[in-house]
């Protein structure tokens, strides 16, 4: 049985930052238009997939976006914990993205 691809092999960035002090945002940049469209296709990749990974309601994901015009992927979730509340262990959001990297594609 292969491997399976991760998200980190096809990606060029992965990265997290806050969209306000309630929301966190995940963008990935594909290397190419190649491994834009194996993820894109995979369908391995949606509001479920993410809920699970992040072990969080799937309404507490706001989008699972593709956009093709640059080869990316924009992912919304809702913080469990807002920015700089207490029990916040990461108020710039700026670590949020490292599930994704291992997510299998």
């Amino acid at each position: 049985m292969a491997e399976a691809t991760l998200l980190q092999d096809l990606a060029l960035v992965i990265r997290s930052k806050n969209a306000g002090p309630f929301v966190l945002t995940m963008d990935v940049f594909f290397k190419d238009s190649v491994s834009y469209q194996r993820a894109h296709d995979s369908g391995s990749i949606s509001i479920g997939s993410v809920a699970e990974l992040y072990r969080i309601k799937e309404q507490d994901v706001i989008e699972v976006t593709f956009f093709e015009p640059a080869c990316a992927l924009k992912i919304s979730i809702r913080r469990q914990v807002p920015s700089a509340d207490v029990g916040d262990t990461d108020v710039y959001g700026a670590q949020q993205h490292v599930p994704l990297t291992t997510m299998p594609v």
